[in-house]
């Protein structure tokens, strides 16, 4: 058996990225691990024609994140796959021109915690560098382990949630992972990506800062009781732990991928248990059995987003430390504050 790349799990029972799990051989990828011991490679970068870059990232926050990184280095081209329109990766299916770009590609950014399943076999004969941008987070399981009694779960991330990119905490945490791969890869430029870095962790804890302690916090405080979520999309649990509040329920719920009867019963018996005000959809999910629900209780119905797209990077203005609303991060906090206070509801049906 040929050797095989350094294979990186999870620490036991912490929930840790250590880095990406690949049968990809030694010589055709290195994997980034936040150990100074193994970032000294810079002469293992495979050669690029024409002196180009070419990095192709799975998710629109790292698509952001990168673009932002590379700001001001001529020759590097960021471009991600076609998933848009996805809330989600688990069904993912790549597209021709997905694997055009991923045959272009010097780097590979991935999300990790095992989000990318279809990506396995293309990276398995993949020249690339790959980074797994959710080493160094701390994950949390997955609740699709534990929501579903009758054993039909939607779907299956494995052991951890891969939705980290929620709490603005970890998008930190990977845009010093990006950081970290570039400066390796591309050690000529590494003054500009560390300053880039540098220039987006601050943005990125000035706009954390904002939303949380000026908005978010002073609306809490006034409430007797903090805003219980419920929500039909399982990639919310990182948001709620960000706003300390309770994610009293998670549904996963899509084309295919209904809530059972019995996910349906103890849903409504919460909403009226916890006299629930408002219970939230994702804006590319089905909201059937929520609107169901809201039409037995009484409740409203309305719409968070799991922030997989948003502008062109080009709109982007970090003088202004927002880093582009931190991909509309602040919309969700402004819709779960507006929707527990009645101001706002989107309806969906």
């Amino acid at each position: 058996m040929s050797p095989k790349g350094i294979r990186y799990g999870q620490v036991e029972g912490k929930g840790r990225a250590l880095a990406y799990i690949t049968e990809v051989p030694v010589k055709k990828s290195i994997l980034i691990v936040l150990l100074s011991a193994f970032l000294t490679l810079p002469s293992c970068a495979p050669a690029r024609e024409e002196d180009r870059l070419t990095v192709v990232c799975t998710t629109y926050p790292i698509y952001l994140f990168t673009s932002f990184l590379t700001q001001g280095v001529e020759g590097v081209e960021v471009e991600r796959l076609d998933t848009g329109s996805t809330s989600c990766l688990h069904d993912y299916s790549l597209s021709m021109e997905d694997m055009k770009e991923l045959e272009r590609a010097d780097v590979i950014a991935i999300n990790g915690a095992g989000l990318e399943e279809f990506l396995e076999d293309a990276l398995a004969t993949s020249d690339a560098q790959v980074i797994d941008c959710s080493v160094g987070v701390e994950l949390l399981e997955d609740l699709s382990h534990h929501h579903d009694e009758d054993g039909e779960d939607g779907h299956d991330h494995g052991h951890w949630d891969p939705h980290y990119w929620m709490d603005p905490d970890n998008a930190r945490i990977m845009v010093g992972n990006l950081r970290d791969l570039l400066v390796l890869t591309d050690p000529d430029h590494a003054a500009v990506y560390e300053k880039n870095a540098d220039r987006s962790d601050m943005a990125l804890r000035v706009y954390q800062e904002e939303i949380m302690q000026d908005v978010w916090d002073g609306y809490s405080s006034q409430l007797e009781e903090r805003p219980r979520l419920i929500t039909f999309h399982d990639g919310f649990q990182y948001f709620a732990r960000a706003l300390d509040i309770e994610l009293l329920a998670s549904i996963e719920e899509e084309a295919g991928s209904e809530a059972s009867a019995h996910e349906i019963v103890e849903i409504t018996e919460l909403v009226k248990e916890y006299n629930i005000p408002v219970i939230f959809t994702e804006v590319n999910g089905s909201d059937a059995t929520a609107q169901a629900i809201s039409r037995e209780t009484g409740c409203q119905v309305a719409q968070l987003s799991m922030l997989m797209d948003g502008p062109e990077p080009e709109a982007v203005d970090l003088e202004l430390g927002r880093l582009c609303n931190y991909f509309n991060y602040g919309n969700n906090v402004v819709t779960v504050i507006d929707s527990f206070a009645g101001r706002r509801v989107v309806p969906l049906g």
